[in-house]
């Protein structure tokens, strides 16, 4: 079974110390070196991973700062200088942590640079005074943060392969509606470049709710859509739904029964941890989640309403087992309803589905927040 994201940390850090002493073992002792070279003074780091370190200076007495936050530091705490440096010296830890360069004496603007995968900083004598400009606060040298992976989104075709969901009275049916939704919705975001996507399904076949759901867990998604296009007589118009044990009304119960007895093996998968943590954890857990899918929804009901005609009440709540990761936010879409023949003719419309993707997308990305110019692809 999956662990629970929440146990992720613990687990990283049993293994990082079960493995500390073999991998100390194989670390050259020289991570950290000083040497001299035709006057200059030399300081060499290996960085094992990208690291948002900075370079200041500070006076009285004079010295240097390098932030390495986070990390892993090899060998001793203080070691003795050579050439302008006195000594070297750690200070803080984690987030926080800093080589302190104590200098023997003031030196001019210092050269930085990596170069595979190692920092070298260069020094060499300078007046005080100069040095004295220089301890001023600012950044002398910096790397930028590392960029991590885009967030994922996960979009969730509703239904598929032996279950075609709903079928309208021309044929068409609910399956093949999702399915190109979402694949329109996947290009319009990939473009975008502020995310990742991944499919719960990208053809037509058939996949247990509860498999759906663990996708998502299983890879931290950021958010779970789920796109359908139900029926129901006389309703008309898109609509967005949250999870709610109570349903808002009967529609939004009628609606959740029909979608969950698509599969009734589905639902949620927990690790197995005593009753009295588990409610604990996952009160925590939904609060904050929940507080997610209803921004999530707002975001969705508001980028629709400009592109298509919506049903009364749009943002309801009901007890949809695909909306039930703990640790998720999520939301489930009804795109139009098969039932009614201008949402059916509408939905098999490419140009009416790019609407709704574009509104989509907007929804997607003012979740996710400002996340500055559009970045390329991530793997």
């Amino acid at each position: 079974m999956t662990p629970d994201r929440g146990r992720r940390p613990l687990l990283a850090l049993a293994a990082a110390l079960a493995a500390g002493p073999a991998q100390a073992a194989r670390r050259p002792s020289s991570w950290l070196s000083l040497r001299v070279e035709r006057g200059r003074t030399l300081i060499t780091l290996a960085l094992d991973r990208p690291t948002a370190w900075r370079l200041t200076a500070l006076d009285g007495p004079p010295r240097l700062l390098v932030d390495l936050p986070n990390l892993p530091w090899r060998g001793p705490a203080r070691q003795p200088g050579e050439g302008v440096v006195k000594s070297l010296e750690r200070q803080g830890s984690g987030s926080s942590q800093q080589l302190v360069i104590v200098l023997a004496a003031p030196v001019g603007p210092p050269s930085a640079g990596v170069t595979g995968g190692r920092l070298v900083l260069g020094l060499a004598p300078g007046p005080a005074a100069g040095f004295a400009r220089l301890a001023d606060g600012r950044n002398l040298a910096a790397a930028a943060p590392p960029r991590g992976p885009l967030p994922l989104v996960v979009l969730d075709p509703g239904h598929g392969g032996k279950d075609p969901g709903a079928i309208g009275a021309r044929g068409t049916q609910e399956k093949r509606i999702t399915l190109a939704a979402a694949l329109e919705l996947k290009r319009q975001l990939e473009a975008g470049g502020r995310c990742r996507v991944a499919l719960t399904r990208s053809r037509d076949v058939f996949i247990p709710l509860g498999d759906r759901i663990e996708l998502a867990r299983r890879r931290e998604a950021a958010l779970f859509l789920s796109l359908h296009a139900d029926s129901a007589p006389g309703a008309r118009g898109a609509s967005v739904y949250t999870l709610s044990e109570t349903a808002t009304d009967s529609f939004s119960a009628a609606l959740a029964r029909r979608e969950n007895e698509a599969d009734r093996a589905g639902g949620l998968r927990l690790p197995s941890v005593p009753p009295e943590v588990q409610r604990i954890l996952l009160s925590l857990m939904r609060q904050e989640t929940r507080a997610g899918s209803e921004k999530l929804a707002r975001l969705a009901v508001a980028a629709l309403e400009a592109e298509v005609a919506l049903l009364p009440n749009t943002h309801r709540r009901a007890g949809f087992v695909v909306l039930k990761a703990p640790d998720v936010p999520s939301a489930l879409v009804e795109m139009g309803f098969l039932s009614h023949p201008q949402d059916e003719a509408a939905l098999n419309k490419a140009a009416h589905r790019a609407r709704l993707a574009t509104a989509l997308a907007e929804t997607v990305h003012g979740f996710l927040g400002a996340r500055g110019p559009a970045l390329a692809q991530g793997g």
